[in-house]
């Protein structure tokens, strides 16, 4: 779990400052150049994305002093997304904005601070962002409070947040496009509470609460635009969608449904529900899109991914994404039960290239992890060195995502995880691609010819040892 604590803003260079006191001068009315800049301390990437939603308006390279600038002769007001992969964040441009940021990478959210023209809306967002974070963070044992407690605790903390964001607001007299985010951050986290919390209690109590539920539980749902195309693309509402159609798809009478078929039913009723509700085609494809890498991703029954698609192309108009998610479909029918596991290149500690071909001599279990999530590193190795011992007929290998050789050799080092092979993804997008790899969560169990007995598993999961058996 972050420590959520914000941090100084360190030393900028002169040349920099010099920058900043030069947005002082006067801007003629149509002027819309805007600057942006900074440095990203142990950055994950040599370079940084200007973005405005999927598309990238600009890659700039970090210079020996892991610096970059940015100068955009016509930029519009709006909301975009810098990122030095695979971590991002947003930034808000009002006309002639001239914005500085400092990042530590391997702290990202907690690290960022801006300065110069535009600093403090953007600092009220990464400020309410963390607020939000360090909410998560303790929600869920309050998911098991029935349902006055929940709505008691949960209300509180919004009638804080809002105090915040009303207090900012007036302070800092921002104009009314900045608001829709600002207010989307507000919003978006509580409302997501209250859809999850049904689902969640029931989960994790065995306890339906639905009949519980205050009349007025869901009237909030009547004050939300869905079809706000400024918000399709903007992290808080995305989320909430998410959250909102698994309740409303929910199906709460399923005993005669398998579970695959279940998976099927609630996945469809997410796509018809998203169709009817969202009529604005570009905040329509990307809940679509969402709902289709979900699917994909967790349920790897091939009849049922065909009979998803049909419905998923019937509703969708945005192809470039069908490709993608076709391309995801095709990966996962390669990674059958029974396949060979589709051929990657592989370097070890020496950076010699491997095969991932040559490994399975023996049963296997790979699992994946990044620096960037140390919490993870730390956990997967710890389960796969007790795995080991109960479980010795199996070899374990973990694959690193990073690019630098030299640094995850300096990780190795440091944790000294013995008797578990180490290698590295020599190409991580080819390896991303064949694998279907979204998320780092992922583990791989080949039986001793190489074959996949299950290339969608997770070591964390409650059965995975039965798998081994």
């Amino acid at each position: 779990m972050r420590v959520l604590k914000r941090k100084h803003l360190l030393l900028i260079s002169t040349a920099f400052i010099a920058f900043l006191t030069s947005c002082s001068k006067e801007f003629t009315k149509d002027n819309y150049t805007a600057y942006f800049g900074g440095e990203v301390t142990n950055p994950t990437n040599p370079y940084v994305l200007f973005c405005k939603d999927t598309e990238v308006i600009d890659s700039v390279k970090l210079d020996k002093n892991n610096r970059f600038f940015i100068k955009m002769d016509s930029l519009a007001s709006g909301l975009y997304i810098f990122k030095n992969e695979p971590e991002y964040q947003y930034v808000y441009f009002d006309k002639n904005d001239s914005i500085m940021v400092r990042i530590n990478a391997k702290d990202f959210d907690n690290s960022i601070v801006f300065c110069g023209r535009g600093d403090q809306k953007n600092n009220f967002l990464m400020e309410l962002y963390l607020k939000n974070a360090d909410d998560k963070s303790k929600i869920f044992d309050v998911f098991d409070d029935d349902v006055t407690n929940f709505l008691k605790n949960i209300d509180s903390s919004y009638q804080s947040r809002k105090k915040f964001y009303t207090s900012k607001k007036v302070d800092l007299k921002w104009n009314d496009d900045f608001d829709v985010y600002a207010r989307a951050a507000l919003d978006f986290d509580h409302f997501s509470k209250k859809e999850i919390y049904p689902l969640a209690h029931q989960m994790r109590t065995g306890e339906d609460v639905y009949e519980k539920l205050p009349k007025d539980y869901y009237a909030f749902r009547k004050t939300i635009d869905f079809n706000n195309s400024k918000l399709s693309n903007y992290s808080p509402f995305v989320v909430y969608l998410s959250y909102m159609l698994n309740n409303v798809a929910a199906i709460h009478y399923h005993n005669h449904f398998t579970p695959v078929d279940l998976a099927l039913k609630t996945n469809i009723n997410k796509l018809d529900i998203a169709d009817t509700l969202i009529k604005n085609k570009t905040v329509k494809n990307t809940i679509l899109n969402n709902i289709a890498f979900t699917y994909l991703l967790e349920d790897q029954n091939m009849v049922n991914n065909q009979k998803f698609l049909e419905t998923y192309h019937k509703y969708s108009t945005d192809k470039s994404k069908k490709n993608e998610i076709l391309k995801i479909g095709n990966a996962i029918q390669s990674l059958k039960i029974g396949n060979p596991l589709p051929e990657v290149s592989l370097v070890d500690k020496n950076n010699t290239v491997l095969s991932s071909n040559t490994l399975a001599h023996k049963k296997t279990v790979i699992f994946l992890w990044t620096e960037n999530l140390s919490s993870h590193l730390i956990a997967a190795h710890k389960k796969v060195l007790a795995l080991k011992t109960k479980y010795p007929e199996y070899q374990y290998i973990a694959i690193n995502l990073d690019k630098d050789q030299t640094q995850w050799n300096m990780v190795l080092s440091k944790y000294k995880f013995d008797n578990i092979i180490q290698l590295r993804a020599k190409d991580f997008e080819d390896l991303k691609a064949k694998w279907a790899i979204m998320k780092v969560h992922r583990t791989i169990i080949l039986n001793q010819d190489g074959s996949i007995k299950n290339a969608f598993t997770n070591l964390f999961d409650v059965n995975f040892e039965k798998e081994l058996r």
